[in-house]
């Protein structure tokens, strides 16, 4: 994989370069991520803060999580692509939503666990033997 890679939300406004790989990628299947995708699950990646430079203006939201952490989330202030989320008491990495998707290889986007089973849809599937955890694993 050539670095840095570039990503931007669907307008374009906010551009990104990731500069490593991620720390881990997560396939979360809690009832907010459900709610941010608008799909039955949410890709995440975990990024140092100092690997991934951003570029254009974002706006913010915050909420509590259920694990009491604050959870901030940073998206585009035209499009409203989600783009990033943080716990401002842990300013050392990331959670990346925005993917690029013209990458050739896109494996380094492949979850290697998936979280909050026991908020999964009963119709979706998860593959054979990945890796999972019924909550946040940490």
């Amino acid at each position: 994989m050539k670095y840095p890679i570039k990503g931007s939300c669907q307008c374009g406004q906010v551009t990104y370069k990731l500069y490593e790989q991620p720390n881990r990628v997560w396939a979360c299947y809690c009832t907010e991520c459900q709610k941010l995708s608008t799909s039955p699950f949410s890709v995440t990646a975990i990024i140092a803060s100092n690997a991934i430079e951003f570029e254009g203006e974002l706006n913010e939201w915050s909420r509590i999580a259920d694990s009491g952490n604050r959870n901030n989330a940073k998206f585009c202030s035209t499009c409203g692509n989600r783009v990033y989320h943080y716990n401002p008491d842990d300013l050392s990495t990331i959670k990346l939503k925005l993917k690029p998707i013209s990458l050739a290889d896109a494996t380094i986007f492949k979850p290697s666990a998936h979280v909050w089973v026991s908020e999964k849809l009963s119709w979706c599937q998860i593959p054979s033997g990945a890796k999972t955890f019924e909550k946040q694993p940490f």
